[in-house]
C-alpha cells in the first residue's frame, strides 16, 4: 500500500491561536479519481486560478461552496482524511532557545508524526509506503533538509517499533500548491479554522460600524464547512482536540480531526 500525505501551514501568530498546520491523507489508489473529480469541478465552475482562503469573496462564494462540498464528500466517505493542528498563543513554546528558533519545523514534525495515525496503519508483510507532498518550506540555515531527514527517520524511532511503514527521503517532496488541488482544499479548511478561532469574523474596517463584505462571505463559508464537519462528528467543537468518538484508532480511522497542541514544560 502507498499513502499520499498533503501538508500545508497557515498563520504563524494569532491573538488567540497560532501555528496552524493542516493536511490530508489518501490511498494512492484513489488519487487519480479524487484529483480528477476536483479539477473537473474547478473547470466546470471556471475557477482557473488557485483556490485559496485569502481569495474568498462574495462573488465567488457559491463556487467555493460547491468545491468544499465535493471535497467533503470524499472526506465523509473516508477516501480523504483531514487533520488540523494549532496551539493557543498564550501556551508559550517552553523549550530551549534552539528549540524556539526551530519551532516551525519541530511543530511540523509533531503534526506529521502524530496527527495521521501512522503508528496504527493496518499493514501486512509488505511495508506501507508514505509519500509526502509539502507546500514549499522556508529555509533557515539548512533547516529544511535536516527536517526532511528527520521525517524520513520516523519509522526507525523506538515508539514505531513493529510499525511496518517506510518514508524514503526522495518521497518527501516540496510542491507548489497551485499544482495540487488537494492542497488548495486543505488551505481553505485551514484558513477557515484560523479565521474563526482568532475571531477575524468580527473584524470591521477602521472607522466602520459594519463588517466588510469579504469578512461576511468568509464567515458564511466557515459555517458551511462546519456544517459538513458536523455531519461526520455531531456537536463538533473546533477549538479542542477531537477525541476518539468511538474509533478504535481515531488518528488513522477518523475522517476529520483537530489537535490542540500543548507544549510540554
Amino acid at each position: 500500500m502507498t499513502y499520499i500525505l498533503y501538508c500545508d501551514e497557515s498563520a504563524d501568530h494569532g491573538e488567540k491561536f497560532s501555528d496552524f498546520f493542516g493536511g490530508c491523507i489518501i490511498d494512492s489508489a484513489n488519487q487519480n479519481d479524487i484529483v480528477t473529480a476536483l479539477e473537473n469541478k474547478k473547470k466546470q465552475l471556471n475557477l482557473n486560478a488557485e483556490l485559496k482562503w485569502t481569495k474568498v469573496t462574495e462573488n465567488y462564494l457559491d463556487k467555493y461552496f460547491e468545491m468544499i462540498d465535493l471535497f467533503f464528500d470524499f472526506v465523509e466517505s473516508g477516501k480523504v482524511k483531514v487533520r488540523i493542528m494549532f496551539r493557543k498563543t498564550d501556551d508559550a513554546f517552553k523549550r530551549s532557545e534552539d528549540a524556539i528558533d526551530n519551532k516551525y519545523f519541530k511543530l511540523y514534525y509533531q503534526f506529521i508524526k502524530h496527527s495521521f495515525g501512522l503508528k496504527t496503519i493496518p499493514v501486512d508483510c509488505t511495508p506501507a509506503k508514505i509519500i509526502l507532498y509539502l507546500d514549499v518550506l522556508p529555509d533557515k540555515h539548512g533547516q529544511r533538509e535536516r527536517f526532511k531527514e528527520y521525517i524520513s527517520s520516523i519509522p526507525s524511532f523506538s515508539d514505531f517499533e513493529g510499525v511496518n511503514i517506510v518514508i524514503r527521503p526522495r518521497d518527501i517532496i516540496e510542491v507548489d500548491s497551485h499544482d495540487h488541488v488537494l492542497l488548495q482544499c486543505t488551505d481553505i479548511v485551514l484558513g477557515a479554522m484560523n479565521f474563526k478561532l482568532n475571531e477575524y469574523n468580527k473584524a470591521k474596517p477602521e472607522g466602520s460600524y459594519r463588517r466588510g463584505k469579504r469578512t461576511i462571505a468568509k464567515e458564511k463559508l466557515y459555517k458551511h464547512i462546519l456544517e459538513r464537519i458536523c455531519r461526520i462528528h455531531p456537536t463538533f467543537n473546533i477549538g479542542v482536540s477531537t477525541g476518539s468518538r468511538n474509533y478504535d484508532n481515531p488518528h488513522w480511522e477518523s475522517p476529520y480531526e483537530h489537535w490542540l497542541f500543548q507544549s510540554t514544560k
